[in-house]
């Protein structure tokens, strides 16, 4: 981890849950973390809270459905803080939906963060990391429902599912552009099942199915993908983590 002192990251989704989790493990570890969000009184709390650790934390007011916000908070961080080490894409949304009966403006909503999102800033932090020959690592957090489709809430968590389903392509295909070409770039794609974070509540996901999974199992918490962040990044330079995958103990989904 001594590498990474003083390493530029940006982290999205920061305000809350495991985007919050992921900063301030990052700031106590020495870098220079860019946290990106909405909520910006939220932020700025937290700049507070981490004033006395070892690195730094810089909040950025920015919607990721918004491409010009995106692309202003890398242009901020290209002419104050320079390279760019490390872009971890937390920031997402979720909510009920049918494919039947539901509305363009909240599948729109689910695609836009989960997926537009992640890829502007994926492709704005390769240009940083590539003008500067930086050996950079990008991490996109995705879920358990990248990879299967539950029958139990299949229906009306659809969309979500699709979309994290292209987080776990955007990965794959990614690591490949990138060993391609030669770039000095890794890619790791981490995939929590259930986490006690407030994108649950902020999505009306409020079921009898996922109140019976949080009775039964206890959910992760955000600091334990935080410290799966941690891992990845004490890796040496020549191992590339595509994929982990991380459950609560005794979780059947």
């Amino acid at each position: 981890m001594e590498d990474w002192i003083g390493a530029v990251a940006i982290v999205t989704g920061a305000s809350s849950g495991i985007g919050e989790a992921i900063a301030i493990e990052l700031v106590k570890k020495g870098l220079k973390v860019v946290g990106l969000a909405r909520r910006i009184d939220r932020l700025n709390n937290l700049k507070e809270h981490l004033e006395n650790e070892l690195g730094e934390f810089y909040p950025i007011k920015c919607d990721m459905t918004k491409e010009e916000e995106i692309l202003a908070a890398f242009e901020w961080i290209k002419n104050t803080l320079g390279s760019i080490a490390l872009l971890v894409n937390n920031a997402g949304y979720g909510k009920y939906t049918t494919l039947s009966e539901g509305t363009t403006s909240d599948w729109k909503s689910i695609f836009d963060v989960n997926v537009m999102g992640l890829c502007i800033a994926t492709r704005e932090a390769i240009k940083n990391m590539t003008e500067n020959n930086t050996a950079g690592l990008i991490v996109h957090m995705n879920s358990i429902f990248g990879h299967l489709v539950p029958t139990t809430c299949a229906e009306t968590e659809n969309v979500y599912i699709a979309s994290k389903y292209c987080v776990t392509a955007l990965a794959e295909t990614l690591r490949l552009e990138l060993a391609k070409s030669k770039a000095p770039i890794r890619v790791s794609s981490i995939s929590p099942g259930i986490v006690d974070t407030g994108l649950i509540a902020a999505g009306g996901f409020t079921d009898d199915h996922l109140t019976e999974l949080y009775n039964r199992v206890p959910p992760l918490k955000p600091v334990d993908i935080a410290n799966a962040v941690l891992y990845i990044l004490s890796t040496p330079r020549n191992v590339n983590v595509t994929e982990l995958t991380i459950r609560p103990a005794g979780e059947i989904l």
